[in-house]
């Protein structure tokens, strides 16, 4: 399972931050996903509705699917039906679905679908020792239990198959938990699926977890119309799904009426053959429901409903992406996809990919040559992709050799779970230049090992001149605002208003310019908000996150209305907390149906914290802190290692004036994280209020210490210092800071605060000088430094 470490749900920011695809999201970085979905069903002929009974068939039909009462976890939902009926009447297509890794995405644990090594072996990681046995056909694995002891735990089923596979156990009360240590099916050997230091038990990604719970984190894409069913009043599943793995009904939906369909034709009924067949209609929203770095919105999605209507997807962040868009963190095939010209031109992921064994369509450059031919296809009449390209004229490396393969210099691999290489979909070309400048890869040197940029660029050069170097690219732009670099703003415009750039792109353009300009971009936003693609509408909603709050309802207010689930949730999370609600007027209808949309999300994600936390938050801009509190605390109940749930808390207490609630918060989550910064800073804010100066300041060093980096954190240090007369050595501190590179507004102004203080000229002058440069339209910092460089008889 491709587990995914959680994003912008697992920090303590704002609501909205939860539906910035974030993060943290279940069904994230590393968790298991499908490769590729089910296509259509073939049309019925009369013939073949009489094979409905026949004796192959059924035959097939037991090798597909298992015995409904073989898996305890099996329940035929309303408009299902067993999935050994659908293989009775299309075995061509349960066939060549049979061998492929959907089919195989999950199974009862039994001497046919377990893969690795249970032969009474031992694994060892940082001194962990798990051990692999097997007992009349059980499989059982003893490890590190949720209480830190040693404990056996029986193996129930196996997750994925290939490259790795990992395996599932029951913790009770319904959990079922990944371990974290999978088989490698290529090196046929035992692997930690973690990285750093084993995270201890009780915290959130020990394998006992909830970063691990497939109830949470995997249940949506690895089995058939899977339902979790969480018991909130318990904390406990009674998770159910049609069948154990990936069948038919995953991508065609529902069967039943499909059957009564059959059923009346077998028996002579008119029957109309466009009809539908009873179902569902199979395109790429089926396919990027698993396929997608995204957050989910409700329940109830099936082939044929609308992606966004279900799923917020994650734009493009410099936490997930490089900036020229290809891959970066854990974010499957959607979001890199959507960027693709082919995209654009209305390739699917069907034309590549055969829908039932989710193999190529073709071998090697064959599936390029589809389309990429001399002759333009008739489809593509406003994108031509015609060209000689399978050539050693346009590869310039010997014809089969690996470089010569389309997919291997547009579709550069990364590797995830450390065994399993992905390729990029969005088709960029060789780019060293750019990898020189902002440590994006290219597929030359990751080819050639030891080569150096330099030496790519200038083969490149040789074969196809420097006109390659000017191609259009977002990467300028968006390394710039990764930066956070001002000038980024104007890059990031003209991407926002080009109307050839995918939305995807526009819309990850206004949300970051947002985040860079502030109010300097509202009317951008508005703008945005106004586009015909959803993408961009959402980066407008989720971006008004970023505007003083009186500014929002002006950019977005229209957002509250829109045809998008997706959009609509991201527009009430930026407009809880503006201010002017209570003059919304006819609009007030708009943000209480947006906000029905956003109860459907946190329902939907009853059992995740993250979703919880984000919706205390809410529910406090909203000037309900009861619920919220209750909101908070439902977030500590479910994760209690999650900083944010008890950073929010402390914070509403504080906001409500109980100082002695607010400091035990942070306190008690201090216990169970000591290592993070932000709890320890929150902490320290929290004993300044008690005016406990001396441990807060403790507090603070360890701030500090877990986080050098933060400017906030030191130059808080550095005023708790100066309240108790250490002036000396906060001016030490924030000068050490300067040193280091960390040019903060904030800190450098404190650091010329004291500097003055101290009567200490020239080392504030300093200071003075750097501070002018990040602000040079304020006229009191320059009229300091020349009042300064007067003192110090600096010209």
């Amino acid at each position: 399972m491709k587990m995914a470490r959680l994003s912008a749900n697992s920090s303590p920011d704002v609501f909205s931050r939860a539906l910035k695809p974030d993060a943290r999201v279940p069904l994230g970085r590393r968790k298991a996903r499908l490769l590729f979905r089910i296509g259509r069903t073939s049309i019925f002929h009369a013939a073949l509705l009489l094979c409905l009974l026949a004796f192959a068939g059924q035959t097939l039909a037991e090798e597909v699917a298992p015995a409904s009462t073989a898996d305890p976890r099996i329940s035929i939902h309303d408009g299902f039906v067993d999935e050994k009926t659908c293989a009775s009447c299309h075995g061509d297509q349960a066939a060549a679905f049979a061998k492929s890794h959907h089919a195989k995405a999950m199974a009862l644990a039994n001497d046919r679908t377990v893969r690795g090594n249970f032969n009474n072996v031992r694994f060892d990681h940082d001194g962990i020792v798990t051990s692999f046995s097997r007992r009349s056909g059980r499989f059982f694995v003893r490890t590190e239990g949720p209480d830190g002891k040693q404990e056996e735990f029986e193996v129930k089923y196996t997750f994925a198959y290939a490259p790795l596979q990992q395996y599932l156990v029951d913790l009770g009360g319904g959990r079922l938990q990944a371990l974290d240590i999978a088989w490698d099916t290529s090196k046929q050997e035992w692997f930690w699926l973690g990285e750093g230091t084993p995270p201890k038990p009780g915290l959130t990604y020990h394998w006992t977890g909830p970063f691990y719970r497939w109830n949470r984190t995997c249940i949506d894409c690895h089995s058939t119309d899977p339902r979790r069913n969480f018991q909130s009043q318990t904390n406990a599943y009674k998770s159910t799904y049609v069948a154990t793995s990936i069948g038919c009904q995953s991508c065609h939906g529902g069967g039943a009426k499909h059957v009564e369909w059959a059923e009346a034709r077998s028996k002579g009924a008119s029957m109309p053959v466009a009809s539908g067949q009873g179902l569902s209609q199979v395109d790429v929203n089926t396919c990027f429901g698993c396929h997608s770095r995204r957050i989910k919105l409700g329940d109830g999605y099936a082939a044929g409903k609308s992606f966004l209507g279900y799923f917020s997807p994650a734009l493009l962040r410099p936490d997930l992406y490089f900036p020229d868009g290809q891959i970066l963190d854990e974010v499957f095939e959607y979001g890199s996809f959507q960027q693709s010209k082919m995209a654009r031109a209305g390739v699917t992921c069907l034309d590549c990919h055969s829908p039932h064994a989710a193999t190529l369509k073709a071998d090697g450059n064959a599936l390029c040559t589809q389309c990429h031919t001399e002759t333009a296809p008739e489809r593509f009449t406003k994108n031509d992709p015609s060209g000689v390209f399978d050539t050693p004229a346009h590869t310039h490396h010997p014809v089969g050799s690996s470089g010569a393969q389309c997919a291997n210099c547009h579709m550069p691999e990364r590797t995830y779970m450390k065994v399993d290489p992905r390729r990029d979909h969005s088709f960029v070309i060789p780019r060293p230049d750019l990898s020189a400048a902002y440590g994006t890869p290219n597929a030359c040197t990751t080819c050639h090992e030891g080569k150096t940029n330099a030496w790519a660029a200038e083969n490149m050069d040789n074969w196809y001149g420097t006109a390659w170097r000017a191609r259009p690219t977002i990467a300028h732009a968006f390394a710039a605002a990764a930066r956070s670099d001002p000038d980024s703003i104007e890059a990031l415009h003209k991407l926002v208003v080009d109307k050839e750039q995918a939305g995807i792109v526009r819309g990850s353009a206004i949300a970051q310019m947002s985040r860079i300009g502030g109010p300097d971009v509202a009317a951008d936003v508005k703008a945005a908000a106004g586009d015909s693609d959803p993408l961009v509408r959402l980066g407008a909603a989720e971006a008004a996150g970023n505007l003083p709050p009186g500014l929002r309802l002006e950019a977005i207010g229209n957002l509250l209305g829109d045809e998008t689930r997706a959009v609509r949730v991201a527009a009430a999370t930026a407009l809880g907390s503006t201010p002017s609600l209570d003059l919304l007027g006819n609009q007030r209808r708009s943000f209480d149906a947006a906000v029905e949309d956003l109860r459907a999300y946190v329902e939907a994600n009853a059992d995740v914290a993250e979703a919880q936390n984000n919706y205390g938050t809410f529910l406090l801009a909203q000037r309900r802190a009861g619920d919220a509190e209750k909101a908070f605390h439902k977030a500590i109940v479910l994760d209690r290692a999650l900083a944010g749930p008890h950073i929010n808390l402390a914070e509403l207490y504080r906001a409500t004036g109980q100082n002695d609630k607010s400091e035990r918060a942070y306190a008690e989550a201090i216990a169970i994280s000591p290592d993070r910064a932000d709890l320890r800073y929150g902490h320290a804010l929290s004993l300044v209020r008690k005016k406990a100066m001396p441990q807060a300041i403790r507090e603070l060093d360890e701030a500090v210490r877990l986080d050098p980096v933060n400017a906030r954190y030191k130059t808080t240090l550095a005023i708790a210092l100066d309240s108790l007369g250490r002036t000396e050595e906060a001016f030490y501190l924030l000068g050490r800071a300067v040193a280091g590179g960390e040019l903060d507004a904030d800190l450098l102004g404190t650091a010329v605060k004291y500097g003055l203080k101290l009567r200490r000229f020239p080392e504030t002058l300093e200071y003075a000088e750097t501070l002018a440069r990040l602000r040079p339209d304020d006229p009191q910092i320059a009229e300091l430094v020349r009042q300064l460089r007067e003192v110090t008889g600096t010209k």
